[in-house]
């Protein structure tokens, strides 16, 4: 044996050893407040947007509101706006004076939690704490056993909840797809709802497709409160609401649904969802300043409605390839308006939300890949309390991937990392680590009681992530990470069931036309 092979032996020793001590540590029970990386990990690192450029986006946003104000808001609106120093001209647009929106901004909530139906689920939305979740209407799913788009279906909602639910890196679950199979508008929303709640007890957010049906919905949603005085004190629903059709126009229908859902004490996500170079204006910086004038106005009205009621701010701007007019929703452009719009929902101090995630490619491919994790990276660092849409999403929106969702807890668990950012301690910046190792120690680190202890509160692996040697691929006969992503998803669905108490499930399945079930 030459001598090379001979002093490489302690080595490979070293490295064996090290390897097995690492499985053995990674493999340990952790406590939940010593995992690396959780909801409400507070971002705020990356700002796009200088001081000044956030002032100037607010003065544009109050010229616009004074200025040009907006169209088309239900009789309903108007009085209550009006009656709060609003005013309504000729053309029957509404103005809002500057001193309106700053008391209208004085009465805005702050430091809101959105409650799960489990307390372990809330998400405090203070500061520049950061949760991901879905959202979105896609009307197709993605099937990859097949490569094709079909029709979404209520039972591919509940799947994809019910997946969520297992999901430690997803924090909450917004309605991620239109159950196409459900034609009675009515019966769609509650199939949403129901569909939604008895898959997690994260929080869930949700939408109305007519006004009229909010009132049955939250008879639906009492029950499994246990009550309308126990749904109050915890409201675990939120309201996504489309309350303007960009460029600065209400959107009358939803307002009068936003309207319901105030009386009924369910939070609100005011939802700006402008398109860049379409509906709302090119520059990067002026499609900003319109979605924040328009959820400036959604501030006015929901404060001049109920002061203080829960509302997030969303400003949700998309982009445009201007080459085509296509949305653009995986673009370096898209990352960069979401944390533009993350700092301005810091500059009034509320808590917001904005899109970033969603994949332009059809499959969960590398353009997937790099599309996720840009957009989802700068939200989380820009600070955005609610990142929205998230994991799953393709085809511009138009396609939900359920293999997408449990990749893209691999890739959230990367991005909160970096949200997390570098402990700098007196503890990680001793050397006595240094000194044992190098000054008559082993010449490494694998095996020190400092690398073992720091293996799960300073490091995150991926569960489906590959980072095999190629040898080691090989031999596990050439792992592929899709088949990876297939096989969790059926893992996870397998075991998954309802969390409804099994008798009020079948009193629900009784009294409403339900649409999915555990297979």
């Amino acid at each position: 044996m030459s001598d090379e092979s001979t002093n490489c032996e302690p080595r490979r020793a070293a490295r064996a050893g090290g390897r097995e001590a690492r499985r053995a540590a990674r493999a340990a029970p952790l406590a939940e407040g010593m995992r690396p990386i959780r909801a409400g990990l507070p971002g705020g690192q990356y700002k796009p947007l200088t001081e000044a450029g956030m002032a100037k986006i607010h003065q544009a946003a109050l010229d616009a509101l004074e200025v040009i104000g907006l169209s088309q808001a239900p009789a309903s609106g108007v009085e209550i706006m009006t009656k709060a120093g609003a005013i309504q001209g000729d053309d029957g647009r509404l103005r809002f004076p500057r001193a309106l929106v700053e008391d209208m901004l004085a009465k805005a909530a702050r430091d809101i939690t959105l409650c799960g139906r489990d307390p372990k689920h809330d998400l405090h939305l203070t500061g520049t704490n950061v949760h991901f979740g879905t959202a979105g209407a896609a009307v197709h799913i993605v099937d990859l056993e097949t490569n094709t788009y079909r029709d979404s279906t209520a039972q591919d909602l509940f799947d994809a909840a019910r997946i969520t639910h297992n999901l430690d890196n997803v924090h909450f679950f917004q309605r991620a797809m239109v159950c196409r199979d459900v034609l009675d508008n009515l019966e769609m929303d509650l199939n949403t709802i129901y569909a939604c709640v008895s898959a997690t007890t994260k929080h869930i957010g949700t939408s109305f497709s007519d006004p009229s049906h909010v009132e049955p919905c939250m008879g639906l949603i009492h029950r499994l409160a246990g009550g309308e005085e126990a749904w109050r004190a915890r409201p675990f629903i939120s309201n996504s609401n489309c309350f303007v059709v960009p460029p600065m126009k209400f959107a009358e229908e939803s307002c009068v649904a936003m309207e319901h859902c105030i009386r009924a004490g369910m939070p609100v996500l005011l939802l700006s969802a402008g398109q860049a170079g379409a509906t709302a204006p090119a520059p990067i910086a002026l499609a900003i300043v319109q979605a924040v004038a328009e959820c400036l106005a959604g501030v006015v009205y929901v404060n001049a409605m109920k002061p203080g009621h829960p509302a997030i701010f969303g400003t949700w701007p998309f982009v445009s390839d201007l080459r085509t007019g296509a949305m653009s929703g995986g673009s370096a452009e898209q990352a960069l308006l979401t944390a533009g719009c993350s700092q301005m929902h810091k500059f009034y101090n509320l808590p917001g939300g904005a899109a970033a995630g969603i994949s332009d490619a059809k499959l969960p491919d590398m353009q997937a890949g790099w599309e996720q994790g840009i957009t989802n990276v700068l939200a989380g660092l820009s600070g955005l309390n609610m990142v929205y849409e998230s994991v799953g999403m393709h085809a511009s929106l138009l396609g939900f991937c359920l293999e997408s969702l449990v990749l893209g807890d691999d890739i959230l668990g990367q991005v909160l990392r970096t949200v997390r950012g570098i402990d700098v301690t007196e503890d990680s910046t001793s050397i006595e680590a240094m000194k044992a190792v190098c000054l008559g120690g082993p010449g490494h680190y694998l095996g020190s009681d400092q690398t073992l202890q720091l293996m799960q509160t300073e490091y995150v692996y991926p569960t489906l992530g590959n980072r095999m040697s190629p040898k080691e691929w090989v031999e596990a006969d050439r792992p592929m990470l899709l088949d990876k992503a297939i096989a969790r998803k059926n893992e996870i669905l397998s075991k998954a069931g309802i969390q409804v108490d099994p008798q009020l499930d079948a009193a629900i399945r009784k009294d409403y036309n339900i649409y999915f079930g555990l297979k």
